[in-house]
């Protein structure tokens, strides 16, 4: 047993360090008291990779364009090292939700198609394609995120059904609405979107709505 020579306390496993000072303990270690996680080391090793190659590329983008002046042909005046700057942000926060404790899956499917789509709509309006992308791109986003979310409801074991549906039902039928109040028509895309979220949440409440129900009970106590 390893004991601090400060505290006087003895300590089990192979602990360094005392818990409570924090100085060297003496003495001989034992077999260590909790077992080690292989997936853990593995994903704290793939994070660490990863941030650095992230950083890598922030440092060289930013640099080529405010130091060496690389300018994209046709945008003379856009710094494009900030738009650079912003999807790695992006990645890195999609990266961090994934390995976040806690979180279901139908939260970080929810957070990361509404970061994407946020970052697509600030490059749009830089590159001036707005248009296309809030016609076609965002509703057919949303519909393939609604489309995941309906697969991850079905394949659910953990009894969450409802993070599902009401994830899809505010990425299809909220949005197709403000559209329709908003310009006074739905273009086909957000036509489509709205079908598919309306069908698709239909369908969550036939194939889980046993599920959906004794998760209220759980939820609300009931």
């Amino acid at each position: 047993m390893r004991r601090c020579p400060y505290c006087k306390v003895g300590t089990e496993g192979d602990l360094v360090k005392c818990p409570l000072c924090q100085s060297k303990l003496t003495g001989e270690a034992q077999a260590p008291c909790y077992p080690e996680f292989e997936a853990q080391k593995k994903q704290s090793v793939f994070y660490k990779i990863q941030l650095a190659v992230v950083w890598g590329l922030l440092i060289v983008g930013i640099g080529l364009d405010f130091m060496v002046g690389l300018r994209i042909p046709g945008f003379p005046d856009l710094h494009w090292g900030l738009l650079w700057a912003m999807w790695l942000f992006g990645f890195e926060f999609g990266i961090m939700r994934q390995f976040k404790p806690g979180t279901g899956s139908a939260g970080k499917v929810f957070m990361l198609g509404l970061i994407t789509l946020a970052l697509w709509c600030v490059t749009a309006h830089c590159f001036g394609f707005m248009d296309v992308t809030l016609d076609i791109v965002i509703p057919s986003a949303l519909a393939a995120t609604i489309t995941a979310n309906f697969v991850l409801a079905l394949v659910d074991k953990n009894g969450n059904s409802m993070s599902y549906l009401l994830s899809g039902f505010l990425l299809g039928v909220v949005p197709s609405l403000i559209v329709f109040f908003i310009s006074y028509k739905m273009p086909l895309a957000w036509a489509i979107c709205l079908m598919v979220s309306l069908g698709l949440f239909a369908g969550s409440i036939i194939f889980k709505g046993r599920a959906v129900a004794e998760e209220l009970k759980r939820r609300f106590h009931v």
